[in-house]
């Protein structure tokens, strides 16, 4: 996309674009608010949630990684209207499944939807837009992410069944359907036909390639990194740190509240900073903000150190993924950013739980201690990417 003058069709797609992430975090929270009353409805234990997340996760992990053979045989609009009217069958699903086995079918659908779209937008603004514009898409998710809840909250706070807020947000997500099938052909028009390799770098092609597997493992720990801390932060304050429960829970609101900031912050220098250079020293934060949160220092401190992780993480994510077309090409771009978003995914409950697992052998201070190492790994495997070649792949390739 042409920042210098878009036209009125790339300043539509880049709104739709807008829209779509919101509407890409405004399912993803939701049953977090639901969840008591579906728990009820069902006569579930408390564990049951875990395997809406198994189930829905293994999804997503099938249609991220299929995404860019999908997005060649019919095109981003299409995939991009299809895996949305699939989040939007999930989500009127669960206002209206019966049995339990039913629910969690849904949940594998709203999986591989949500994978498709993720990658589908990803691809699209890492391949047209600014690190400016993809840093605040994912600002955009957040504010979608805060959205669902709110809207799930409003209606049981009415007195109405979890089905109405799920309704309602499916049929936010149908509108959404209608509005990429209304504009696919437009998406398939964002890229010069001269960009266009003449025969697409398969999946298995595109795996034989060493930078593929580091944009992979700095994903997985980035992601990794990140939920750790949202997930993580409370129990370490409150029973390693014995910090009460209301300055642990503000402790984590700093941390999300640090993210969204800094999603909005780095949008306006992203573009004249360089992403290289500034990846670099976000990391060099994240660092300090973890080595403050493992110390064991005064609560001010602690707030410091989130406040640093949340505000230096929030610009990798975007800031990576814009540039994945320019470190891998073209041609191996699709098929790598679905990877990419895969391997956020497993990460995002991997390291959570290597750490995890970590506080049951050595105790909950293993937490912190080890999100230290982790972000040091992750330091040390950026900087090795850096120092790989571009990748110049063979136009010629045919698909495997």
């Amino acid at each position: 996309m042409n920042p210098a003058g878009p036209s009125p069709a790339n300043r539509y797609l880049l709104a739709l674009a807008f829209v779509g992430f919101i509407s890409l975090g405004l399912p993803d929270a939701v049953i977090g608010v639901a969840w008591p009353s579906i728990r009820d409805t069902f006569h579930l234990r408390q564990a049951g949630i875990g395997l809406v997340f198994v189930i829905s996760g293994l999804g997503y992990l099938f249609s991220s990684f299929l995404s860019g053979r999908l997005m060649h045989a019919i095109g981003i609009g299409l995939s991009l209207a299809g895996s949305t009217a699939l989040v939007s069958a999930a989500m009127l699903g669960f206002a209206v499944s019966p049995m339990w086995v039913l629910f969690l079918l849904f949940a594998c659908i709203h999986g591989l939807g949500s994978g498709a779209i993720d990658s589908g937008l990803n691809g699209y603004a890492a391949h047209h837009l600014s690190a400016r514009q993809l840093i605040w898409l994912h600002a955009c998710y957040c504010f979608g992410a805060l959205l669902g809840p709110l809207l799930m909250t409003s209606m049981l706070a009415s007195g109405r069944h979890y089905s109405a807020g799920y309704s309602l947000v499916g049929g936010i997500m149908l509108v959404m359907s209608v509005l990429f099938l209304i504009t696919y052909r437009e998406w398939g028009q964002s890229t010069a036909p001269a960009e266009r390799p003449p025969r697409p770098v398969g999946a298995g092609r595109a795996l034989r390639y060493s930078a593929v597997w580091f944009q992979m493992a700095v994903f997985f720990l980035y992601t990794g990194v990140e939920v750790t801390f949202s997930q993580w932060t409370f129990t370490v304050l409150t029973e390693y740190r014995r910090i009460d429960a209301v300055s642990a829970g503000i402790a984590v609101g700093v941390f999300w509240g640090s993210l969204g900031a800094g999603r909005i912050a780095f949008g306006f220098i992203a573009d004249r900073f360089g992403i290289d250079r500034l990846l670099r020293y976000c990391l060099l934060g994240v660092t300090c903000g973890a080595i403050l949160f493992a110390a064991p220092l005064s609560i001010e401190a602690v707030y410091l150190g989130l406040s640093l992780a949340g505000f230096f993480l929030a610009p990798i994510f975007p800031c990576l993924m814009s540039r994945t077309p320019q470190r891998l090409g073209t041609t191996l771009s699709a098929h790598a950013i679905g990877f990419q978003v895969g391997a956020a995914m497993i990460g995002a409950a991997a390291v959570p739980g290597i750490l995890g697992v970590m506080a049951g052998l050595f105790g909950i201070r293993a937490v912190p201690i080890g999100t230290v190492v982790i972000v040091g790994i992750l330091v040390l495997l950026h900087e090795g990417l850096l120092r790989l070649p571009k990748v110049e792949t063979d136009s010629a390739a045919v698909d495997v």
